[in-house]
């Protein structure tokens, strides 16, 4: 159990498209120690999602805890820690909306990102079951923010408007109505 180093964008290996975990695997020690890694790493961060790319680790896993409650997006529903591996997004619905997304390994910054608002996730959960989750709002946008580090996207990619790119603490500056 340790506190990992986040990869920062310009780290080549945030760019590579991860390897699928074999299912076999999940239960194995190795494993284990790595989602323990990424729990922790989050929780020194102060994040709400972490994907195992971001940590050098070369695997289509990602991890999202969500404490739920009035933030900055409005009052959203609290996700407790869960664990996607191998995850695969369906949209649902086409029509997008905006946040504004920030990274851990895009630190200091801040961008306007729209993405589609209905999804489906189906992905394996760490009992080793098929799992499905329709999700809409900011938590069919924090999925697919994460789950594009299992594809080296990184939320800047997305963004359509670089007027709306900022640094964080700019950002919140002006725009703490928004």
């Amino acid at each position: 159990m340790a506190i990992r180093q986040i990869l920062r964008m310009g780290h080549p290996n945030l760019r590579r498209v991860a390897q699928a975990v074999d299912i076999a695997r999940i239960d194995s020690p190795e494993i284990k120690l790595l989602i323990q890694d990424m729990v922790d790493t989050l929780a020194d961060s102060g994040g709400i999602g972490l994907a195992a790319p971001q940590i050098d680790e070369d695997l289509r896993v990602a991890i999202i805890e969500i404490p739920g409650g009035p933030t900055r997006y409005g009052d959203i529903e609290a996700m407790p820690l869960t664990v996607f591996f191998n995850p695969v997004i369906e949209v649902l619905d086409d029509q997008c909306e905006g946040f504004w997304e920030g990274c851990l390994s895009v630190p200091g910054l801040r961008g306007f990102v729209e993405r589609p608002q209905h999804i489906r996730v189906t992905y394996t959960s760490a009992a080793k079951q098929t799992e499905e989750l329709e999700l809409r709002g900011f938590l069919a946008t924090v999925m697919q923010h994460e789950f594009d580090h299992l594809d080296g996207r990184l939320y800047i990619d997305r963004i359509t408007d670089t007027t709306l790119l900022a640094f964080e603490d700019e950002w919140l500056t002006h725009n703490s109505a928004t």
